[in-house]
């Protein structure tokens, strides 16, 4: 009786001795990288032209209002706009790839390779994040000849500008998991994402707001996030910085758990 073969066993991925697979989360994340990359125009080009018509409608609007905390209206509004930037296309990013992955019948490609759930939610966030931060920063150098930006605090700039994207790119994970269709997608883009930006300070002070509107929008987390990133390059702030730090570290920790804990349950990734 002829021997049977042997089963081949293939190697394990290789992980450093912190026990990560350096290889696979490089991979992946150049993965959402490339996906955004392909389609520039849309996702680079597209963004930088809404904002310059925010610009535009905006300012021209606004021709003379007083200033607002000593400053023109157009270098109050900018930092808003490219923090808006920044939340839109974060979120956009982590939640289109996955959602599309699953109506496609592709999540098996991300389960297959030997990644652990920490690695997934680390190479989809930071793939969201990045195109997030990039598309903010090419916002940035097209509105900077109309605002007069200077810079007051470059450590509040990155801290809530990285800590915006962040947090957008891990609610796109959870949202992408949990949504079935893009019109489930649609639902949070347009009635939660969008108002909770708009009305967050972005264009106006919340100070002038009537009540309870005004301490409304001081239990909005986008108005901190937008509040501390203006302070970034102005100096004033309407909100409490500690507050704000606060706030956005937790929310990084917070969402970025709750992805975790979705990759390692499977929710809605296996059925």
């Amino acid at each position: 009786m002829k021997d049977m073969p042997s089963e081949t066993v293939l190697p394990p991925a290789p992980r450093d001795y912190a026990g990560v697979n350096w290889e696979g989360l490089k991979t992946l994340y150049l993965r959402e990288i490339m996906r955004f990359w392909k389609v520039g125009t849309q996702t680079l080009a597209a963004p930088v032209v809404t904002a310059l018509l925010y610009m535009l409608v905006f300012v021209v609007a606004a021709q003379g209002s007083r200033p607002i905390h000593g400053l023109p209206y157009g270098t109050f509004v900018a930092p808003g706009l490219v923090m808006m930037q920044i939340l839109n296309n974060a979120f956009a990013n982590s939640s289109s790839s996955l959602l599309q992955a699953k109506m496609n019948g592709l999540m098996g490609d991300f389960l297959t390779p030997p990644l652990t759930a920490a690695e997934h939610v680390a190479a989809f966030g930071l793939g969201a994040a990045t195109r997030g931060i990039l598309v903010g920063a090419v916002t940035l150098l097209a509105v900077m000849p109309f605002a007069k930006l200077g810079l007051a605090n470059i450590a509040a700039v990155l801290f809530y500008g990285v800590g915006a994207a962040l947090i957008l790119g891990f609610l796109g994970i959870m949202v992408g998991l949990w949504a079935e269709k893009f019109d489930q997608m649609a639902v949070m883009t347009n009635f939660v994402i969008m108002p909770m930006t708009f009305l967050s300070g972005t264009f106006y002070l919340v100070e002038r707001l009537p009540e309870p509107f005004r301490t409304f929008s001081h239990f909005n987390p986008f108005f901190y996030l937008i509040d501390g990133f203006r302070y970034g390059f102005t100096g004033h702030a309407e909100g409490s910085l500690a507050v704000g730090v606060a706030l956005t570290s937790t929310l990084v920790v917070v969402t970025g758990w709750i992805c975790l804990w979705m990759f390692r349950t499977g929710y809605k990734i296996k059925t």
